[in-house]
């Protein structure tokens, strides 16, 4: 990236430095060099160009290079993280140059010696540790992405996630196909994933990696490499072989190999304290594509915003730690439901014992980020404040380990679990570390200062010679003074002799003589006044002058001794901070049964789906804050004994709350199989395998998909993928495109849902023609949001009843939005001419015309007849020259009415 700069530094006869530069941004391309030099890191080049515009800052020039002036631009040290986090957000990868020696060495060399620097990392969105650069409610994952060709049934191919966050130190890994790769992509969120640059270059592969909510960055295919992958992840782990962590498939292994291998490459040989690699198995985890996780707002609103989304709505948790766990859950819920019940008995507990759950949230939030300090410890990137972190979630992890002992009862087993973790780690290390450091830390282990006075006595002396060199120089002066009789000796200090004695030159010459016996060193006679030293004074005089070095040495000594204390007890202090978040959640979430009123859902293994005064957890709420209440609604999707699901046809006019009803069903599903209590009065609900959400319109111009064509993909997605198991919700099937094409849609795949998918679904439309299948298909039932109409305005009742709807309302509905009156009125008297002349030839009579779908005689489904257009006679009928201009408009209206009737088929 030097852009305007040649390479070679033999041919470019740059100084030293420059020299220097050149070398290791040749070594480092694509990044972004920062190039410390004093106290700032330094770009040159296009670097300096890019980062100038990137940052905002100023673009200035150093020197030159082959006739030119170099462009140049610099950010300080102390704010360097502020800057790496801008790079980073826009994408930008940021090599960072330190200087590895001390300049004195450099100048000891002379010539044309510059101080030894070497890039010490690659800062990459997904390999960043920083707690000023991280969220701390949120993972920062690095993805790599792998294929297995032909490794699947009947030849397919297999792909592989694996997915790091150094921060904590978390290594998953996932075997996947191509239909579930961009669920799992959108669940795990990464913020960098990576690919062999192989799959670039094949058409299928790349068309799929386009399709991916994050687009992938190349990697050479060298990282992926299958055959060498058991052995470097073995190597990594210490262990003989993998067999006894997981059993890996060889595209896991090659997912896992590369992605450590990047980690280990942009952390330049720092060893990132991961735990083993933990496979997910396929089907473990309740499959969410990207469309429905965005459609239902999970974890982000559809701006992109935390805020409005199902993660803020009910996270309670007082920790990081636990806010990313309750974020990785609602981002993958599970479909074991022994797990679930397990996760549901802590909450049971928590919630029936409100003064212990009030104390255990009241340590949790007195517990730092154990996870990332411990990660930044072991990468040498920790500060005083990390070690303090540990110490304080050591001191945390006892007290609640203590208040679990004591607690009543038999404890459920996910506590249990918890409580015997904590109980397991090592006693006393949180009050060494407390002893050792001070209460007021700095950020940086550089700064000094953070040992507390009285632990150690070396330390404090040279501190009080750093500190007190005045009044130890004066006490040593009053002491020569008593020893000698000279009242009138001074100790002074110039620039050449240092520190040295000055007496009256009648005294100097007795301090020479033999009461002294040569201990007074003689160093210059003036007029009416002698100088001298002793070795006393001399030695005094080099320890105050290195007196700061030695303080700052000696603090990094101690805080060096705890960080290998720390390091040493990893395994112990991570299991600590991942039992801890689990409280945490337990806790979270049971304090906001509490608040909420939600109740404890039954999971189970059948098609149940039962929920009796569901209400939408983040509208409640924000109607709550309004002072408003919710409208609770039944919904009955499917049977405890029954073999499919069935289908509710929602009408209703728009603003009624058809989209709330929608979301909130799938919202309460997604929240019983994370754990969690959810907003109802009760729920049975059988495990979901797969959930599928297609609400709202949105376009995709990037890919060249109009409105209609985004809602034809993801309702082909649904069509082709969901299961007797699967939970789908359904917005306005049809509505991008022609009545007749949209009515047309919809009812065929009301028909595939019934007959082939056999899915728990809900299903919102404007096509009242629709309600007639309920006649024909038997898990198909009607049902309708009541509303009232009063003085020509409509009046919405949001309750959700057995029925259908004879209108939309939409008139009204535009009324509300303030249409022009004139608009408004013009409206109804063309929805009458419209409404008459359906009612002469209504569209449900298709009914009795059309077979039933039925997937095995898809091929024999007979041709649609002709359609007798009725146009015909009504133009034949029509005498343009005995019309007046009013008949002629109203013949008008009356031939578009006939235009826009359905025929029948």
């Amino acid at each position: 990236m030097l852009d305007n700069a040649k390479t070679d530094p033999a041919s470019a006869r740059a100084t030293p430095m420059m020299e220097q530069y050149l070398e290791l941004k040749v070594a480092h391309p694509g990044t972004l060099l920062f190039y410390r030099m004093g106290d700032f890191y330094e770009l040159f080049f296009g670097d300096a160009e890019i980062a100038s515009r990137a940052l905002g800052i100023t673009l200035t020039k150093r020197g030159k290079h082959l006739g030119e002036d170099i462009p140049m631009c610099g950010v300080p040290i102390h704010a360097a993280n502020d800057y790496l986090q801008k790079l980073i957000a826009l994408g930008h990868h940021v090599a960072v140059c330190e200087q590895t020696e001390d300049p004195a060495e450099a100048k000891k060399r002379g010539g044309r010696s510059v101080v030894k620097r070497d890039v010490v990392r690659i800062v990459t969105p997904g390999t960043i540790t920083e707690e000023t650069l991280l969220r701390s409610g949120e993972s920062n994952y690095l993805a790599t992405l792998a294929r297995g060709r032909g490794v699947g049934p009947g030849g397919s191919d297999r792909w592989a996630l694996a997915f790091i966050d150094i921060s904590t130190g978390e290594f998953r890994v996932v075997e996947t196909d191509r239909q579930r790769l961009a669920a799992d992509v959108a669940r795990i969120d990464p913020r960098e994933l990576l690919a062999p640059d192989s799959l670039f270059a094949d058409e299928e592969a790349g068309a799929l990696l386009r399709g991916l909510p994050l687009q992938p960055s190349p990697l050479p295919a060298a990282f992926f490499d299958g055959s060498t992958a058991a052995s470097r992840l073995a190597g990594y782990f210490g262990v003989g072989t993998l067999d006894g962590i997981a059993a890996f498939s060889r595209v896991e292994l090659a997912a896992a190999a590369a992605a450590l291998a990047y980690v280990e490459k942009t952390q330049i040989g720092a060893r990132v304290p991961l735990g083993r690699p933990l496979r997910e198995t396929e089907g473990g985890l309740l499959l969410i594509d990207a469309a429905t996780r965005a459609n239902l707002e999970l974890t982000r609103t559809l701006t992109g915003e935390r805020r409005g989304s199902l993660l803020a709505a009910i996270d309670r948790c007082v920790t990081g730690a636990g806010s990313r766990m309750l974020a990785a859950r609602l981002a993958g819920p599970i479909t074991d439901p022994d797990e679930i019940g397990r996760r549901l008995d802590a909450i049971d507990w928590l919630i029936a014992a409100p003064d212990l759950r009030r104390r255990l949230r009241e340590q949790l939030a007195a517990c730092p980020d154990l996870a990332r300090a411990l990660s930044r410890l072991a990468l040498d990137r920790g500060g005083p404040r990390d070690l303090a972190a540990i110490g304080a979630g050591l001191s945390a992890a006892a007290a609640i380990a203590e208040l679990l002992g004591d607690a009543e009862g038999l404890l459920p087993d996910e506590i249990a679990e918890v409580a015997t973790v904590l109980v397991a780690l090592p006693p006393g290390f949180a009050e060494r570390i407390g002893a050792a450091l001070d209460d007021e830390l700095p950020l940086l282990k550089r700064d000094g200062g953070f040992v507390r006075p009285g632990h150690d006595g070396e330390l404090d002396a040279t501190r009080a010679l750093r500190d007190e060199s005045r009044q130890v120089i004066a006490a040593l002066q009053g002491r020569y003074a008593a020893e000698t009789d000279v009242k009138t000796l001074k100790i002074r200090h110039n620039n050449v002799l240092g520190y040295y004695i000055e007496v009256p030159q009648l005294h100097g010459e007795r301090l020479l003589g033999a009461d002294f016996a040569g201990r007074f060193i003689h160093r210059q006679t003036m007029a009416g006044a002698m100088r001298f030293v002793t070795t006393e004074l001399a030695g005094l005089e080099a320890q105050i002058a290195s007196a700061a070095d030695r303080a700052l040495q000696r603090e990094l000594g101690v805080f060096d001794t705890l960080a290998v204390a720390v390091k040493d007890e990893d395994a112990a202090i991570r299991a600590a901070a991942g039992a801890l978040a689990r409280l945490d959640v337990a806790a979270g979430l049971a304090t906001l049964a509490e608040a909420e009123g939600w109740s404890r859902p039954l999971v189970d293994g059948s098609l149940a789906f039962e929920i009796e005064g569901g209400r939408h957890p983040v509208v409640e709420q924000a109607l709550k804050r309004a002072g408003e209440s919710f409208v609770p609604n039944d919904s009955r999707l499917g049977d405890a004994g029954a073999e499919a699901g069935r289908i509710w046809l929602i009408t209703g006019p728009n603003m009624a709350g058809k989209s709330t009803f929608l979301r909130q069903n799938a919202l309460i599903a997604v929240l019983a199989q994370i754990g969690s209590y959810v907003p109802a009065r009760r729920a049975q609900i059988g495990v979901v395998d797969r959930l599928f959400s297609r609400v709202g319109a949105a376009d995709d111009l990037a890919r060249g998909r109009s409105t209609f064509m985004v809602e034809m993909v993801e309702t082909a997605a649904i069509l082709n993928q969901a299961t007797a198991r699967s939970l789908v919700i359904l917005d306005e099937i049809g509505r991008g495109t022609a009545t007749f094409d949209g009515l047309s849609i919809a009812w065929a795949a009301i028909e595939h849902l019934h007959e082939v998918n056999r899915s728990r679904s809900l299903f919102a439309t404007h096509y009242h023609e629709l309600t007639a299948l309920a006649q024909r298909l038997d898990r198909l039932e009607n049902a309708t949001v009541r509303v009232r109409e009063w003085q020509g305005d409509v009046v919405f009742l949001h309750e959700i009843v057995p029925g259908a709807a004879d209108r939309s309302y939409g008139i009204q509905v535009a009324k509300l939005a303030g249409l022009p009156p004139s608009v408004v009125a013009r409206a109804r008297a063309v929805l009458e001419r419209l409404e008459e002349g359906d009612r002469k030839s209504p569209a449900t009579t298709l009914i009795d015309d059309l077979p039933l779908f039925a997937a095995a005689r898809v091929a024999e489904m007979p041709s649609v007849p002709a359609v007798e257009d009725p146009l015909g006679p009504a133009l034949d009928a029509l005498l343009p020259d005995e019309m007046t201009p009013r008949d002629a408009l109203e013949a008008l209206y009356r031939l578009k009415a006939l235009r826009a009737r359905p025929q029948r088929i």
